[in-house]
């Protein structure tokens, strides 16, 4: 039978990761959760010569601290350290991440602050001690048929197929209920650590060896605001730092981020077009992404809605102007 990691990375949202412990249970065989920096000071922690995530932390969105850049899926097993990593073994202080994820049996570390979850899923999936992780973020849980779906996994025998993991439906949240049923689809909830590569950059997803195996139930995403729309692209300050991280990230090699099973010197395919041609890529995700959306929410939502159409292209194209933006910067 499988095992399951339960791995989330998060900045602070207890309330939200309270929520999301209580709707997996009898999912998960090992609780591991990354902060984003340091959540409470520990002065009383023993000190080495390893920086702590307070050194490492950034005070702005900027590439991740060149000690995190390792390839983590290389690493040998060993003590849960790293550069910028803190295990907090120690009790944690009442109403603190620590203390519930504690009370959960689970394992809290601290990282450095980088305005980002993807840089800590290097280091989260090395100290996992299982190869089978379930990612999901705070603001997430599974429907109650993805909870059976994700207990019947843990109890069956290993999947036959060479699938690396898989994904599920990801429905719109208008900020009180989820507002679509099939679509979109392609979120990855599930997958082999030992079967997916990965550069630890804001909004990159892991890259199978083999495929992700589609299912139909429904992961929901249920954040405190509306999760789509033209207003939570422009005038919502946290897509502004990921969209600055990760041009940032794309002026330099990839190696000199954190990764897992990553070794090339060149980005994938798809950034590579980005990173040379970010003006012709901008105005394709403005004209082209929001036609690919249309039809494919009329083929599965009989209906469309045009905020949630135009969200992927908008997003992406303010984002490959950021790119052209640094690319200007880093030529002079």
């Amino acid at each position: 039978m499988p095992k399951i990691s339960l791995v989330v990375c998060l900045h602070r949202e207890k309330d939200l990761l309270e929520r999301l412990l209580q709707h997996t249970q009898g999912c998960y065989d090992e609780l591991v959760v990354v902060h984003d920096g340091a959540e409470t000071p520990a002065p009383f922690l023993p000190q080495t010569q390893e920086a702590s995530p307070e050194q490492l932390s950034l005070t702005s969105p900027q590439v991740p601290p060149v000690q995190m850049a390792r390839d983590y899926g290389d690493l040998p097993n060993g003590p849960a350290a790293s550069p910028g990593y803190r295990l907090r073994e120690d009790f944690g202080a009442a109403g603190t991440i620590q203390e519930l994820v504690q009370q959960y049996k689970g394992r809290f570390c601290e990282g450095p602050r980088c305005f980002q979850q993807e840089p800590h899923w290097p280091f989260a999936w090395w100290i996992a001690r299982h190869d089978w992780i379930l990612r999901l973020d705070a603001d997430e849980y599974p429907s109650e048929d993805l909870l059976h779906w994700i207990q019947d996994f843990r109890m069956s025998s290993l999947p036959k197929i060479d699938s690396a993991g898989f994904t599920a439906i990801w429905p719109l949240w208008n900020g009180r209920r989820s507002c679509t049923q099939r679509w979109p689809a392609g979120r990855l909830f599930l997958f082999n650590k030992k079967r997916v590569s990965f550069v630890g950059m804001a909004e990159q997803a892991p890259v199978p060896d083999t495929f992700f195996q589609p299912t139909d139930r429904i992961l929901i995403h249920s954040p405190k605001r509306k999760s789509y729309g033209v207003r939570n692209i422009v005038f919502r300050k946290q897509a502004y730092v990921w969209r600055s991280a990760i041009a940032r990230s794309l002026q330099q090699s990839p190696l000199l981020l954190p990764r897992w099973r990553f070794s090339l010197s060149e980005w994938p395919s798809p950034w590579r077009e980005k990173i040379r041609h970010p003006i012709r890529s901008a105005l394709t995700a403005l004209f082209w992404y929001p036609l690919c959306q249309a039809r494919d929410m009329l083929r599965w939502e009989k209906k469309i809605d045009l905020s949630a159409c135009l969200n992927p292209g908008l997003h992406h194209f303010l984002m490959q102007i950021e790119i052209a933006r640094q690319k200007c910067r880093s030529t002079r």
